[in-house]
């Protein structure tokens, strides 16, 4: 019982980051598309200042999976 609790409690910790970090994703991805649309002269500083962002927002999956394992196996 205890171990099938802890797949559980990983599985909805790295489910939830996933679909947190794809809906943080999409925002910054469109919005920035919208800025480049208006304002076509600042495309490259607001593509480069976009992927520091989606590195930032990729960081909070990648440590819901360390905590899933670290549920797991401790």
């Amino acid at each position: 019982m205890e171990q099938g609790l802890r797949y559980l409690a990983a599985a909805i910790a790295a489910g939830i980051a996933a679909l947190a970090a794809a809906i943080g994703n999409g925002q910054v991805i469109s919005r920035t598309i919208e800025s480049m649309a208006r304002q076509p002269e600042s495309a490259g500083k607001l593509q480069s200042t976009m992927f520091i962002g989606v590195g930032l927002i990729e960081a909070v999956p990648i440590l819901a999976i360390v905590i899933a394992f670290l549920i797991l196996f401790l």
